[in-house]
């Protein structure tokens, strides 16, 4: 396996993870094990109402002060500061996110202002911390973001209509709880969306420009899940055992990102969430071979790699024809897991994508893409391909 540069890298996984049918009651008792007394629960409205989250609070007992639920499906700045005020008015030493990308980011910025004080737009940034952060414990409703297990948080900025981005190493969630049965009603299309969105961070890690070994094998392995397990859980949710290994392979891959970033198609769906509000997951999925297909001639040993996971790599097949395979195969998935394939199905108009295009030259995630980007009319490009 080869890398652009003399290998220099630092691996960080500093969270506990906890997995198996049943372990979201354990909470109260990891809770315990990190010395906290007072949580604050934070969910959205969707996972109150499939009924999840009330285990979660009699696990607690009395160790909850207070629940926030009203978080939107893309958490945003005002957001967030609400429920950092309510949290200090509860006396919060703790929270427990239970939900998926939009509630844990959420938990992970009010984690910071608990300890920093202020409000989120004084955290926009990479690495500005410079200590532990308020104790923040996952339990993931969601298979998909990977974000139980990163450092990182992205928010709606409504007033400058993007996406922003928090990277800190002092915020990784102390603990991940990947309990199945958290996961086990989701609906297929959301299945398949948060799906594709782990596939996506395994395949840009793979890719990045800060790619490194470790990460690397973990990327790998959560392909192979993912494409064995997925289409299992979008023809039968009560699939326990399958839907815990997509749990795994969406925070392998969340660590695999995590340590290696992502690329252009995390900009490109970054910039249609504040745009056009598409879910993240579905404009990862959608964007992916098309982005691949962009990036071939700078990534083919990388997409080689994603073909041997994907188990359609032939034997004696040089790089770019195993690429192109990985390519083929990842559209046929989208098939197979009935996911959308157009931007057009899912409420994207082509006046969004010129503003879209935009953004993404100004969205952190496109630095460590293999092909480098400058002009956005490259970008319209590969949209209108999608569209």
């Amino acid at each position: 396996m080869a890398y652009d540069r003399e290998l220099s890298f630092v691996y960080f996984g500093p969270t506990k993870v906890v997995f198996g049918a049943g372990t979201a009651r354990d909470c109260g008792v990891e809770m315990a094990g990190l010395g906290c007394r007072r949580a604050l629960v934070v969910t959205d409205p969707g996972v109150m109402q499939a009924g999840l989250v009330e285990g979660v609070l009699k696990a607690l007992g009395d160790r909850c002060v207070g629940l926030f639920s009203d978080i939107p499906q893309d958490t945003g700045v005002g957001v967030v500061n609400r429920a950092a005020a309510f949290a200090r008015e509860k006396g919060a030493d703790c929270v427990v996110s239970v939900g998926g990308g939009s509630v844990i980011d959420t938990g992970k910025m009010v984690c910071i202002l608990l300890t920093e004080g202020g409000g989120i737009e004084n955290f926009e940034g990479i690495q500005l911390l410079t200590r532990p952060q308020t104790p923040h414990i996952v339990i993931p409703t969601t298979a998909g973001t990977g974000s139980e297990a990163t450092c990182m948080a992205v928010i709606l900025d409504e007033r400058k209509g993007q996406k922003i981005l928090s990277v800190e190493s002092f915020n990784a969630p102390r603990i991940a709880i990947l309990d199945p049965v958290m996961t086990a009603k989701l609906p297929p299309l959301l299945t398949a969306s948060t799906g594709m969105d782990a596939l996506t961070h395994a395949v840009e890690a793979l890719q990045s420009l800060q790619r490194e070994p470790i990460a690397d094998g973990l990327a790998m392995h959560a392909i192979r899940l993912i494409c064995r397990y997925l289409p299992v859980c979008t023809k039968n949710g009560g699939d326990l055992a399958a839907r815990g290994q997509v749990q795994l392979a969406a925070t392998m891959a969340g660590w695999a990102f995590g340590n290696a970033m992502v690329g252009l198609v995390h900009a490109m769906a970054h910039s249609l969430g504040a745009v056009a509000r598409t879910p993240h997951g579905i404009a990862n999925g959608i964007l992916l071979p098309h982005v691949m297909a962009f990036n071939l001639d700078d990534a083919a040993e990388s997409y080689a790699l994603v073909a041997e996971a994907l188990g359609v790599r032939e034997r004696g097949a040089d790089d770019r024809t195993a690429a192109e395979a990985a390519i083929a195969e990842i559209r046929a998935f989208l098939k197979r897991i009935g996911h959308p394939e157009r931007l057009s199905e899912v409420g994207v108009k082509e006046a969004d994508l010129p503003k879209a295009a935009a953004l993404c030259l100004s969205d952190g995630a496109i630095v460590n893409n293999p092909r480098f980007v400058l002009d956005a009319d490259e970008v319209l490009a590969v949209y209108r391909t999608a569209f």
